[in-house]
């Protein structure tokens, strides 16, 4: 394998960062997790726009175009011969002086890595081995005034310590709460459920990542007139719900069987937003 870094390509082996880059050291970094069907890469625009708001966020001018990473990306499909595959993009601050004040001065960091997957589309078989259990857990969503929910960045560290606890569980993804006690996300899922009233997902009022293929299942949805609420939810609104789904550009649409131990039966609303997201990756071939 070859990877993309500072704009060569290096043997995965040898593709390292200096010890001293702020990604390293403090998670000062922005990242997107990104697929390929076909050799094309799925929603680049909104992956594009999602790392530029991050980065705004974090107050990272790396002063380089869409069109310049997106080049690094194709450049490291091409090298090693994928077409269907997880791609992930990282813009660190580059290697600044040890001190936790920033630079204004940036020298970036740019790194490409990619790992093929299964092909994608109608008649595909997913990344997933079947469907999640999902287990809620004690750690909860950092408060947006925090740590901005908009932000994907390097530091995942509240991700992390959600889905340690599934160790004790065996459960796949955690379902984790914002501080009020109300439904924010899995560890790296957006989460959805239907009810006799709506396909429903969590409002990005809370502390919820806007997610891409968050983005992608809902406009699908509203295509297809099935009705759509962002709102503030309960635990006890997931777990009494009809059909639960969790969301991802890895994962795209994966359906939920349990939560929290209790059996959610599949359903109609899942499958055919399943169906409608296989054919929009169809349009990438």
């Amino acid at each position: 394998m070859q990877y993309h870094v500072d704009g060569e390509l290096r043997d995965a082996d040898e593709a390292t960062v200096n010890v001293r880059d702020r990604g390293f050291l403090y998670g000062d970094a922005a990242f997107e997790t990104l697929r390929a069907y076909g050799g094309e890469l799925f929603e680049w625009v909104a992956h594009a726009e999602r790392l530029r708001e991050t980065c705004e966020t974090l107050e990272l001018d790396h002063d380089l175009t869409d069109e310049d990473l997106r080049s690094r990306i194709d450049e490291t499909l091409a090298a090693n011969d994928i077409d269907e595959a997880y791609v992930r993009l990282s813009v660190t601050r580059g290697v600044q002086p040890g001190k936790l004040t920033p630079s204004e001065e940036i020298d970036p960091t740019v790194v490409v890595i990619v790992k093929e997957l299964p092909r994608g589309g109608r008649g595909s078989d997913p990344v997933w081995d079947g469907p999640a259990t999902l287990q809620t857990v004690r750690t909860q969503r950092v408060a947006d005034r925090a740590i901005p929910a908009n932000a994907k960045t390097h530091n995942y560290l509240n991700g992390i310590l959600a889905r340690l606890e599934l160790r004790a569980t065996g459960a796949d993804e955690a379902l984790v709460l914002d501080a009020d006690g109300h439904l924010a996300e899995g560890a790296t899922s957006n989460l959805f459920f239907v009810d006799g009233q709506a396909l429903k997902t969590p409002s990005l009022d809370g502390p919820v990542l806007p997610g891409v293929t968050r983005s992608v299942v809902l406009d699908l949805a509203r295509s297809e007139e099935i009705p759509v609420e962002e709102g503030t939810y309960t635990l006890d609104d997931v777990r009494n719900a009809d059909e639960v789904f969790l969301t991802n550009t890895t994962w795209e649409i994966r359906p939920v069987e349990t939560v929290d131990g209790l059996d959610v039966d599949g359903g109609p609303v899942t499958a055919l937003l399943s169906k409608l997201y296989d054919e929009r990756v169809e349009a990438y071939y």
